[in-house]
């Protein structure tokens, strides 16, 4: 049964758009927005990094048709400064932005790689839980021979910020186990606050960039501060890994992609049926063809392609052997 305007949830959404491919993305996801999810009543904000002395170029949205056809959808731009990332770790982006969002109004961040394939009605946020998006493999930590394992690091995180951490295990895994221990990807989260979620995203990033504990001394943090810090943020905030039934996010209702070739190799029917009818407006069309990915895996039939290399029932166990099929057979682009 479809819902009524009483049940539709009042929420904005915010994904980040700059220069260059994520602009494109933005247009993509606006357009699937307005398609598939037409009785969403909230903003859509698009928020756009501002040029300043932490990016080496103008990071902003350069090509002028694809902001018209953003507002054109709807779209608000909402331009945000960069204060502590920038250029050496732009996916500090998603952090930042949250502050120059309105206060105490619910929001759920989306990665601009993202499509809406249903109505986001069909999803019972609980903004007061926040989570975050479990379509993840085990990237970080890497264990290294002769150093700490997985719970002699989470916990020193934990123990960091003054957090229990022993309620964040999935008692389901054993001891050691990656799944044991809180981690998302950072597709996306919500919660009823951006900036109260911004501030405290914002301190303990910095905080594990400028301070780890010494058992992350053999850990890489770029890219993967955002994913450390992330669970963190949730459970200090009273979330958890199941605060929405499962299937939903990442699955019928929204499908993060990634890049094309990666989701024309593996993703549903669906989300190349909705891929292609949404991107086949003209007026969308023109916009999208001035990215190159986007002209040839789309309109060119080159995704088809890829889509023929695999077996979307029986796929390789990792991301990267996917990735290096395509590549194998010169359909790789980003």
């Amino acid at each position: 049964m479809a819902a009524t305007a009483d049940d539709i949830q009042s929420f904005n959404i915010v994904v980040i758009a700059q220069g260059g491919r994520l602009q494109y993305e933005a247009v993509l996801f606006a357009a699937s927005l307005r398609a598939m999810s037409p009785d969403f009543s909230g903003r859509l904000l698009i928020a756009e990094p501002q040029p300043g002395l932490l990016w080496q170029g103008d990071p902003a949205i350069r090509n002028p048709e694809c902001r018209a056809l953003l507002e054109e959808l709807g779209a608000e731009i909402l331009p945000f400064e960069c204060h502590h990332f920038g250029s050496s770790y732009p996916y500090g982006n998603k952090i930042e932005a949250l502050l120059s969002l309105p206060e105490g109004e619910p929001f759920v961040f989306f990665d601009t790689d993202t499509l809406i394939l249903d109505s986001l009605s069909r999803v019972p946020f609980e903004f007061g839980r926040p989570t975050a998006s479990l379509r993840r493999e085990g990237t970080w930590p890497e264990i290294e021979l002769y150093g700490p394992g997985y719970t002699r690091i989470w916990k020193s995180l934990y123990d960091k910020f003054r957090l229990d951490f022993d309620s964040s295990l999935d008692q389901g895994y054993p001891d050691e186990f990656w799944r044991r221990y809180l981690y998302f990807n950072a597709g996306f989260f919500f919660y009823e606050c951006p900036r109260i979620f911004g501030q405290r995203f914002l301190d303990y990033a910095l905080a594990i960039r400028d301070d780890p504990p010494p058992e992350l001394v053999c850990q890489s943090l770029d890219p993967w501060l955002d994913q450390v810090a992330l669970p963190l943020v949730i459970h200090s905030l009273g979330g958890g890994r199941d605060t929405l039934p499962k299937g939903l996010l990442d699955g019928e209702v929204t499908c993060h992609y990634r890049l094309l070739p990666l989701l024309y190799a593996r993703e549903s029917d669906r989300a190349v049926e909705v891929l292609e009818a949404v991107s086949a407006p003209n007026r969308i069309k023109k916009v999208l063809k001035s990215h190159d990915a986007m002209k040839f895996m789309i309109y060119h039939g080159r995704g088809r392609k890829v889509r023929a290399l695999f077996d979307q029932d029986d796929l390789p166990r990792k991301e990267q052997a996917i990735r290096n099929r395509i590549k194998r057979n010169g359909f790789w682009m980003r």
